[in-house]
């Protein structure tokens, strides 16, 4: 039974109810169902404060011989009929009462008296020592009301396009911060009572306890609309017991399954041409790898939407899932509890997949089954925790030792940042000469670049953009397992480690994400010092 279903079953017993109380009381029963939404509001004989205060709502405005008609339920005093009799009488007027349940009491006064809409300013993010800015949010957050608070931070996170929310304990107060574009910025400080709100919230809605000692993995969903279009937020919540009280942080995932699209990655044509061709291959091993955040998750969705015809099964394992996708069998791994990827690998492999996407290798279980998967006739996608490709395969090395099958089945390693683009409104100027030979010694193989003139870019803040930087765009690294990478994993080379196998896929073509950043700051999308804090 679903919930319209329950709740229908509940007003049928109210009704039932009230028809019973009304044979008590002597009264006719009315059921309002069929027009309490409809019918015409007979204005004018009651104040809104005597409905409320006394239970009587007005149903038909009498005169010239028609009866007035009135409305009450089992919480109306006898007293207020019996005067109400009394005054319509003396009046010659006259007037009928019927009993109905407290739900159409309920329905016909939000009619009578709507609730008034609220509109709360919009949360901004401060700049540094804007303190102005966070008191006059904080002042926002402690006047929406309790039952809107929550929602109303979520709407705000997600019109910002913030990609997390952290409620934190400090000695007096709540802090919020929220993540936007990659940088945490503070946004306002609230009282304990708000505190308490928003974590009854979490605590139904992402089944996570208020009271826990340990710290908790939740997940909730909610529509968040908007200009007359609504999207699906996910949003994955993480919880711990902190000095002060439990902290939480709120990942968001605005999913819109149009975006998953390897199209809108900004890959150039010859890198779009090295995906294509490795994922459209029947069987072999492709790493997605990079920090916490820097969209690895959006990358592996798009290849697997690529691949995503009627003639592919594909099969992920997630821990959890951050986006449903049509025509793919997703499945929950929840290791808190116990799960493991290399079991639900194991599993599902018995399904005749021909692609597998796992959430992330984390040990050397997972790690064995991908690879022996990805041998024998599956494409297996994953994520694995590596500063940049080459440190990839010292790491995996490090794992699970050199292994010959592992040479055999790793086909494609990216490595990921996400970095801000800086507004249309931006600064032209000349770096000074030890800039000018940084960047001179680090693009100094790289075909088309050109050290006569070196020109970078710096933000230009202004009171709508603080920071003079505007949404993100992906920095990619992709380094083709070639023969002369193999030679290190299979141990042909005594000196394993990430300078020698990112030189010689240096050689072989690769850019490293220091290269195409610097190349980005020069074409003016982003600044050096963004590329410095992402890299």
């Amino acid at each position: 039974m679903n919930e319209s279903e329950i709740q229908a079953k509940r007003r049928d017993n109210e009704e039932n109810a009230t028809a019973s109380r009304a044979r008590i009381l002597g009264l006719p029963y009315l059921d309002t169902r069929s027009f309490e939404n409809s019918i015409p509001l007979a204005n004018d004989l009651l104040n809104v404060s005597d409905m409320h205060k006394n239970f009587v709502l007005p149903l038909q405005k009498g005169g010239n011989g028609e009866r007035y008609q009135f409305m009450v339920t089992s919480q109306t005093p006898s007293s207020i009929i019996r005067d109400m009799r009394q005054d319509y009488s003396n009046h010659g007027e006259r007037v009928d009462f019927f009993l109905i349940s407290g739900s159409a009491f309920k329905v016909f006064m939000l009619r009578y008296d709507p609730p008034k809409e609220e509109n709360y300013d919009d949360i901004k993010i401060s700049a540094a020592g804007d303190s102005e800015t966070i008191t006059s949010v904080s002042r926002t957050l402690n006047a929406v009301s309790t039952e809107k608070v929550f929602d109303f931070l979520l709407d705000q996170a997600d019109k910002l396009g913030a990609s997390d929310i952290h409620i934190e304990n400090m000695r007096g107060t709540i802090r919020i911060r929220m993540r936007v574009d990659g940088i945490l910025h503070p946004v306002a400080e609230i009282g304990k009572d708000r505190y308490r709100i928003l974590m009854g919230e979490l605590s139904s809605r992402a089944n996570v306890s208020t009271v826990a000692t340990t710290p908790q993995s939740g997940h909730m969903q909610t529509d968040i609309t908007r200009d007359g279009s609504t999207h699906t937020l996910n949003i994955r919540v993480e919880t711990v017991p902190t000095m002060y009280g439990q902290d939480a942080v709120l990942r968001l995932f605005n999913f819109d399954e149009s975006l998953l699209n390897l199209d809108l990655l900004g890959l150039s044509e010859k890198e779009r041409k090295e995906i294509n061709e490795v994922i459209s291959h029947p069987r072999g091993l492709v790493l997605m790898v990079g920090p916490t955040g820097s969209g690895k998750s959006t990358t592996l969705y798009s290849m697997l939407n690529a691949l995503n015809t009627t003639e592919k099964k594909i099969i992920t394992l997630e821990d959890p899932i951050e986006y449903g996708i049509a025509g793919i069998s997703q499945i929950p791994i929840n290791t808190t509890d116990g799960g493991s990827f290399a079991d639900g690998l194991r599993s599902v492999l018995r399904l005749d997949p021909d692609v597998v996407m796992v959430g992330e290798i984390r040990d050397a279980d997972t790690a064995k089954t991908a690879i022996q998967a990805s041998i024998t006739g599956h494409l297996v996608l994953s994520s694995f925790h590596a500063n940049s490709t080459s440190a990839a395969f010292s790491r995996m090395i490090d794992l699970i030792g050199t292994n010959p099958i592992f040479s055999s089945s790793i086909r494609l390693v990216v490595a990921q940042r996400l970095v801000r683009k800086l507004s249309d409104n931006k600064e032209a100027y000349e770096p000074d000469e030890a800039t000018k030979k940084y960047i001179t010694d680090v693009l100094k193989d790289v075909p088309d670049f050109d050290a006569s003139h070196i020109e970078l870019y710096r933000p230009v803040p202004t009171k709508d953009n603080p920071f003079g930087y505007e949404g993100r765009t992906v920095l990619m690294e992709q380094l083709i397992v070639s023969e002369d990478i193999q030679s290190f994993i299979r141990g042909d080379v005594e000196d394993i480690n990430t300078n020698a196998i990112e030189s010689v896929a240096k050689k072989n073509g690769m850019l490293t994400l220091e290269q195409k950043g610097l190349l980005m700051a020069l074409r003016g999308e982003t600044s050096l010092e963004e590329i410095s804090r992402v890299i």
